[in-house]
């Protein structure tokens, strides 16, 4: 039945109704009021006037002290200075008293007198109804109001009135009736071909699950989506369900986390008992590290009992005694090794689909498709974009797109060239340039025998990633910066890691051999460098002392290191040795290409951003060679072409600027 539902709103206004009604009754004890003149007084008046013989009855009230002196009807004028038309019938004056004996003597003088020949009464009321009933409530309903706001603020906002409270352990997830609503597809997915395939399963079962449960299969109870941030997880969730055409519960793992001791416990088996009603269905929740933590072995750590009692209620829900036909859980984390293990197992989450960072290839589609709105022109090559941003993740190309855009308008230009993503992707990487910053000529100077070193080295080493240029222009927190164009290989040899090392050391080298001392410029090289040097030895078995061992350990409550200390000292003294050795190495090699050194650091000084074109003339060409060298030879050229193009050009304009000056 389509009943119509309770609105608390009528009993407000009928509790507002029923004040007013008792306001205006006198606190229900008199009646209606009549509309008679009332007016305050003193004591000393108020014998003056009895001794005038305008008093016709007096009412006093012992419990407020005070009395009310009616005034005789042909006396009203001169009490009031009104006539009885204004003042009412029965006008009074309300007086304090002191005693109630000083007030009985005088009034029997005044009795013996003849001046006062009306009634005394008395009445013991102290206040009305309405006082009495505000002054007694009054603490209850701001105690009552009090704990209605802070749950309603403690339990999410669920709900208007008294809906909040008791909705406290109901589901936030939001649902829709149909995963098409979403609009999203995998077409809107680009890359993650691997994935797509994993999951396309799920889909195919909803779509048609008749054709595997004839042979005796099962609907996968969930899957896990595991990968970095910006990946896709969500976004392929939501395809997921677009192509299944089913109801789709969408949360977050923190949307059951909850400071009242069983709430998040209770959302989880809500959330399941909607999902039930709707089968086939999807639940989507998203950040499951919030809920699904590893519990701790240990009880006297203070673990949080409420995430593991969720936690428990989550794992019951799954695949306990009861049974969820029709309902998948699709889940998504990138911290995959935090979960509890309880939790992974088959029969809860089937299987675990690797969302990872996309390669060249899938880079330009997720390119093309964050291109289409992009009103770019004839210039931007998307196969050079996806060279450019190797480890970008979707979210990250997304920004690179939107970035490049607002810089186009920045610049008042009608399309998006090549340029301005080249410029979005090193204010990304970078940070924004400061130009504005303040060095002296020896800083500047010593910037660019730093970043001309580090340009130097990657030259002549083998296996250093191709060098596409070099700036001295203070980006962010860096004061100079040189980019590179790494190629994406799938196994990194030792070889190659050390020409990085020394790569990296290049800077630093160049300052100890040319300026003769060293500054503060290589602290994120130095840093760089000594993770890279442990990495290798302790969990990549590439030292010589600890050869082919690994001490990686993902325990999260382990408090000691998988080693002993004569181990880890070894490992120092194998760091050490590494970092010294490559040290060693680029100052050799700076040693040998001074002069070239030298050019490089002058050119930098003067055109403060050089490209890979002026290192080749400077060095001769590389004498080992890339696909992406060669791809990017052209882009290259035509960067120093575009450069000597824009120098004329200002040049041109000084020369206008000081003609015009002369000529005025």
């Amino acid at each position: 039945m389509n009943m119509p539902r309770f609105n608390m709103n009528w009993i407000y206004i009928l509790a507002i109704a029923a004040l007013l009604l008792l306001y205006f009754t006198d606190g229900g004890s008199t009646g209606i009021q009549k509309m008679s003149e009332q007016v305050e007084t003193s004591y000393t008046e108020f014998r003056v006037f009895v001794d005038s013989g305008y008093a016709s009855r007096i009412v006093v009230n012992k419990g407020q002290g005070v009395l009310k002196m009616y005034v005789k009807p042909e006396h009203i004028r001169d009490v009031f200075h009104k006539g009885s038309d204004q003042t009412g019938k029965d006008p009074y004056l309300t007086v304090e008293y002191g005693g109630i004996e000083q007030l009985e003597k005088f009034l029997d003088e005044k009795r013996d007198e003849g001046k006062f020949t009306g009634k005394l009464s008395f009445e013991n009321q102290r206040d009305g109804f309405l006082t009495n009933l505000i002054s007694s409530l009054f603490p209850l309903f701001f105690i009552i109001l009090l704990w209605l706001f802070f749950m309603r603020r403690m339990g999410g906002g669920m709900g208007g009135g008294m809906g909040g409270i008791f909705n406290v352990g109901k589901s936030r997830a939001q649902m829709y009736e149909k995963g098409g609503d979403l609009g999203i597809t995998f077409k809107d997915v680009a890359g993650q071909a691997g994935a797509k395939q994993e999951i396309q399963e799920i889909v195919e079962f909803l779509k048609n699950p008749q054709k595997y449960t004839d042979l005796g299969g099962k609907i996968p109870k969930g899957a896990l989506l595991v990968g970095p941030p910006g990946t896709g997880k969500t976004l392929l969730a939501k395809a997921v369900a677009g192509e299944a055409g089913v109801p789709f519960f969408s949360m977050s793992g923190s949307d059951f986390v909850e400071m009242f001791v069983g709430v998040g416990a209770s959302r989880v088996r809500d959330l399941f008992q909607q999902a039930k009603t709707k089968s086939p269905c999807i639940i989507f929740i998203d950040e499951i590290d919030a809920v699904g933590r590893a519990r701790s072995k240990n009880p006297a750590m203070g673990g949080n009992d409420e995430r593991e009692n969720t936690l428990n209620a989550l794992l019951t829900e799954m695949d306990g005694f009861g049974t969820n036909s029709g309902v998948i859980i699709l889940a998504a984390t990138n911290r995959a090794d935090m979960l509890d293990s309880a939790l992974l197992r088959a029969g809860r989450f089937d299987r675990q689909i690797h969302v990872d960072l996309p390669d060249l290839n899938e880079r330009k589609e997720v390119f093309a498709v964050h291109l289409k709105p992009v009103k770019i022109d004839e210039t931007v090559d998307i196969d050079f974009l996806a060279r450019q941003t190797p480890g970008f993740s979707g979210a990250d190309i997304a920004n690179v797109c939107n970035e490049a855009a607002l810089i186009a308008a920045r610049h008042n230009s009608e399309k998006v060239g090549k340029q301005d993503f080249l410029d979005a992707v090193d204010r990304i990487i970078g940070g924004l340039e400061k130009k504005t910053k303040v060095m002296t000529e020896q800083e500047k100077r010593s910037i660019a025998i730093h970043e001309a070193g580090h340009a130097t080295i990657s030259w002549f080493t083998e296996f250093a990633n191709p060098l596409v240029k070099v700036s001295i222009v203070p980006r962010g927190q860096a004061l100079g910066a040189a980019w590179y164009l790494p190629e994406e290989r799938v196994l990194q040899t030792k070889q190659a890691m050390l020409d990085e090392m020394c790569s990296l050391l290049g800077g630093r080298a160049a300052e100890e051999l040319f300026i003769g001392q060293i500054s503060t410029g290589a602290m994120n090289d130095l840093e760089r460098t000594t993770k890279q040097a442990y990495g290798m030895i302790a969990y990549a078995g590439m030292s010589e002392k600890l050869p082919n061992i690994c001490y990686y350990s993902n325990q999260e409550y382990q408090f000691q290191r998988p080693y002993s200390e004569t181990t880890a000292k070894i490992m120092d003294d194998e760091v050490l040795r590494m970092i010294n050795e490559q040290y060693e190495r680029a100052k050799q090699i700076l040693t040998e290409h001074k002069d070239g050194h030298a050019q490089l650091a002058q050119l930098l000084v003067d055109r403060e951003v050089i490209f890979a074109e002026d290192v080749e003339r400077i060095f001769g060409k590389r004498p080992w060679t890339s696909r992406a060298e060669e791809l990017l030879e052209a882009q290259m050229r035509a960067d120093a072409e575009r450069m000597a193009a824009e120098r004329e050009r200002e040049l041109a304009e000084k020369e206008k600027e000081n003609n015009d000056n002369t000529n005025s």
